[in-house]
């Protein structure tokens, strides 16, 4: 990548989700272009990019028409035409994540062997061509309970995943391909984002720590930094660069990490884009995890990952019961809370768990940020 950019120069994304429209204000701050490919100008993105096609990211013409019209090509989901990439990538189009590394990613069960072969920590697994299989493996008695179930493919936002602890739960088997996995004895989830560039440099942002609302399986708050002992995060920010690096990857890399009873930590899975575990950057870091990626892509410097002040971020997610059309209740209580800054998506509808927004709490004294935290989870609702 040339030092210098011109006023043509144009940032392609796959995808025009949230995590597409904070890439594109991103860019912004340093005014280049960005060109973003997805199915409705009226994504959260359609609003704040220079140019939105509509078309969809799975198709091997919307996705190779597109990227021979940019000078990189990057993604904000991992679910996009493979095919299309590669060929791209043969005719000289920069592409970060590369093909290979981003095909290896976005089925779980390469991912798994992908750290069994490089001896990366991770828990056990077997793979399975599909839910009858996972059946007879638990009638023969060689799949003990209790175990995760993850699709292979397509799993996202807690989607394509069931946790069986009972013969009760049977009836929760994922008919598709999947990887599973004895379920792990945690003591906390963490997560690390993680950038790399061309020339090799790579920073890592303090560890975080991930509160999960078991009811949806997602995120629901995120904790920065990670309150365990400082041996830990350093173990967990290490493992992050080994991780990318192993990858061989350009670009951000989200490593998501089980901390066991026992202090050992297991990547549980990745992401090679911006991801929810770091969307407190924004606000509480020198740089956001979305300028560090668009570094990283475009063989930058990369920026200082330290933090500026602890925070706390919650979700904020569709109500329960709730379909149509978005609004904001309590919004006006919580902007009234010293620290408290919103980021809502711009989605027009609503759904029960839907990822709306995010807020991130500022604050030096964490328990006081959970205190936030909490009351801006329980105030403001999203509801139709």
């Amino acid at each position: 990548m040339q030092p210098n950019f011109s006023s043509d120069f144009k940032i392609g994304i796959l995808g025009g989700g949230q995590l597409g429209k904070m890439l594109a204000q991103a860019a912004q701050n340093w005014h280049m272009k960005t060109w973003v490919l997805d199915a409705s100008r009226n994504f959260p993105a359609g609003g704040v990019c220079t140019f939105f096609k509509e078309g969809d990211f799975k198709d091997f013409d919307a996705v190779y028409q597109f990227g021979k019209q940019v000078d990189v090509l990057t993604i904000e989901i991992e679910h996009v035409n493979a095919e299309a990439l590669r060929r791209l990538e043969k005719e000289g189009v920069k592409i970060h994540p590369i093909p290979a590394v981003l095909e290896t990613i976005k089925d779980k069960g390469l991912q798994k062997q992908f750290y069994e072969k490089l001896r990366l920590p991770s828990a056990s697994f077997d793979l399975f061509e599909s839910g009858e299989e996972v059946l007879k493996a638990f009638r023969r008695g060689d799949l003990p309970f209790p175990f995760v179930q993850k699709s292979r493919t397509a799993g996202y936002d807690g989607r394509g995943v069931a946790v069986l602890r009972t013969e009760a739960d049977l009836d929760k088997l994922l008919p598709q391909a999947s990887v599973v996995e004895p379920l792990v004895d945690i003591e906390k989830e963490l997560a690390v984002i993680v950038a790399r560039n061309e020339k090799g440099e790579v920073k890592a942002f303090p560890a975080v720590e991930m509160r999960v609302n078991q009811q949806a399986n997602l995120v629901e708050y995120l904790i920065c930094p990670a309150t365990v002992e400082a041996s830990i995060s350093r173990r967990a920010e290490e493992l992050a660069k080994t991780t990318i690096q192993a990858y061989n990857l350009c670009g951000l890399l989200a490593v998501e990490l089980f901390l066991t009873k026992d202090k050992q930590l297991l990547i549980n899975e990745v992401a090679p884009r911006p991801h929810n575990s770091g969307h407190h950057t924004i606000d509480s870091c020198y740089t956001s995890q979305f300028e560090q990626h668009l570094r990283a892509i475009l063989n930058l410097p990369l920026g200082s990952t330290k933090i500026k002040t602890p925070s706390v971020m919650v979700n904020l997610l569709g109500e329960e019961g709730r379909y149509g059309e978005a609004r904001y209740r309590g919004l006006e209580a919580c902007l009234a809370i010293d620290g408290v800054k919103f980021h809502l998506y711009g989605k027009t509808t609503t759904k029960p768990f839907r990822k709306m927004g995010h807020a991130t709490i500022l604050e030096t004294d964490l328990e006081k940020a959970m205190e936030k935290a909490r009351f801006v989870k329980n105030t403001l609702k999203v509801i139709s």
